[in-house]
């Protein structure tokens, strides 16, 4: 698939009356801080009757009226905070082009041609990027990339309905809500947990030689593949079934799927029974913290994670139930209190105790662990610029050893495709295991 790019502008907002000033500046709360600092890219497909650029274009210019850090840039304040300036930049906007039809190309596989269809992700300067590529057939693709710094998937995902919303001409709801100075540290703060090597570490971890060249992550052996995997809702139901089959309340799709990947993934890569094996699962705090409750429609970072972990040899003997309740119980771990408790720590401790994030990008190998991104329950595909849903969603090529995401599948009946990067070796035997229920 060869892509040619014909035009790259700047997209800037466009305000209803008086602009507003562009000397104002937001600080990146807590949460902003300490997940990761790097773009995120996903893909869209749209059959024909596809947009016109012009309304593409002119939508994305009242969405960022509303959504202004896109806008932005990121830098530092004087005193050396980093920052979110409103300076209204703009965004990166490019069309391109394919000499095929969709046809040809889809269903778009997890390989690192598919790169070519989102902007570069290596250190640009604009906070959101879009390419528009344009097929034969009249069908389009959109590829999006956003700075983690900036906001979560759910965050994310409602400005690219607002995009929709404001292409169609129709208002933007719901409106957001920008205040990230919420996250108040409690006088005098409460340690109840210990977040060293946790969310923060005492030192800045060990590069495992994965060097960014042209957007691909290079192992060190250079044969990693991302394989896509489609779990029908029948297998998901039956699933479900035999994970909560111990279980006084049933477990959810999402615990029980991945408690069969955790075990699936640790069989392939036929780890010695003796070792650690963990699971590092983003946990939403929008419906968990109180006094006050964070609103829904809050824009920005509000993510920590769960680390369940086991002995290889006990995730595999052990019963499927077994590791849904490790995951189930970490997940509940991370309630109210842990996050009042890490708001607390990140304020005080993080900065005095020179520590750095663990959410980092530096990493092409997770084994024994894994990293799972669920974005099961995001609006991803409400993302309709006024002639329809997307006919796919998938995210970018990321072959990292280990990093999972899951994602509603296309067909839209409830089935879900997981993207696992796995060595190549390890292959065969993962398509062994991952659709037995044994």
């Amino acid at each position: 698939m060869k892509v040619r790019r014909e035009s790259t502008r700047i997209i800037k907002p466009t305000y209803e009356g008086k602009p507003p000033s562009t000397k104002h500046i937001i600080p990146l709360s807590v949460f902003d801080k300490v997940t990761y600092d790097c773009h995120i890219a996903v893909i869209y497909a749209y059959r024909k009757p596809s947009p016109t650029t012009a309304t593409l274009e002119l939508g994305l210019q009242k969405a960022l009226a509303v959504y202004r850090e896109w806008a932005g840039r990121l830098g530092k304040n004087e005193n050396g905070e980093k920052v979110i300036f409103l300076n209204d930049e703009g965004v990166t906007f490019v069309e391109a082009t394919v000499e095929n039809s969709l046809d040809q190309v889809m269903p778009l596989k997890p390989s690192a041609s598919i790169l070519n269809l989102h902007p570069s992700l290596k250190d640009p300067e604009a906070l959101v990027q879009v390419q528009v590529t344009r097929f034969t057939c009249g069908s389009l693709v959109v590829g999006f990339t956003a700075h983690h710094h900036v906001a979560d998937g759910q965050s994310t995902s409602n400005f690219l309905v607002a995009w929709g919303q404001a292409s169609q001409g129709i208002d933007i709801s719901p409106i957001p809500f920008h205040d990230r100075t919420i996250f108040s540290p409690r006088e005098p703060p409460i340690f109840e947990f210990d977040h060293r090597e946790v969310e923060f570490s005492s030192k800045v971890a060990k590069k495992v030689s994965a060097p960014i060249e042209n957007d691909i992550i290079i192992s060190n052996n250079n044969n990693i593949v991302v394989h896509k995997v489609h779990f029908t809702k029948e297998f998901l139901n039956k699933l479900k079934l035999k994970t909560s089959s111990s279980s006084a309340k049933p477990y959810t799709t999402f615990v029980s799927l991945l408690a069969h990947l955790w075990r699936s993934v640790t069989k392939a890569r036929s780890l010695s029974g003796f070792e650690t094996t963990g699971i590092r699962i983003s946990v939403n705090g929008r419906g968990r913290l109180t006094g006050p409750r964070v609103p829904n429609e809050y824009f920005g970072n509000l993510v920590l994670w769960a680390f369940p972990s086991t002995k290889v040899k006990e995730l595999l003997h052990q019963p499927l139930p077994f590791a849904a309740k490790l995951i189930q119980d970490a997940v509940a771990k991370v309630n109210n209190n842990y996050f009042r408790s890490f708001i607390d720590f990140a304020s005080y401790k993080a900065e005095e105790e020179g520590l750095v994030t663990t959410a980092q990008m530096d990493k092409s190998i997770l084994s024994p662990n894994l990293e799972v991104d669920s974005w099961l329950r995001f609006p991803f595909y409400d993302l309709d610029f006024g002639t329809g849903s997307p006919y796919m969603f998938i995210p970018t090529f990321f072959p990292t050893e280990g990093m999972m995401f899951l994602v509603p599948s296309f067909i839209g009946d409830g089935s879900i495709d997981a993207f696992i990067p796995l060595f190549e070796d390890n292959v065969a035997t993962f398509k062994q295991v991952c659709y037995s229920l044994d």
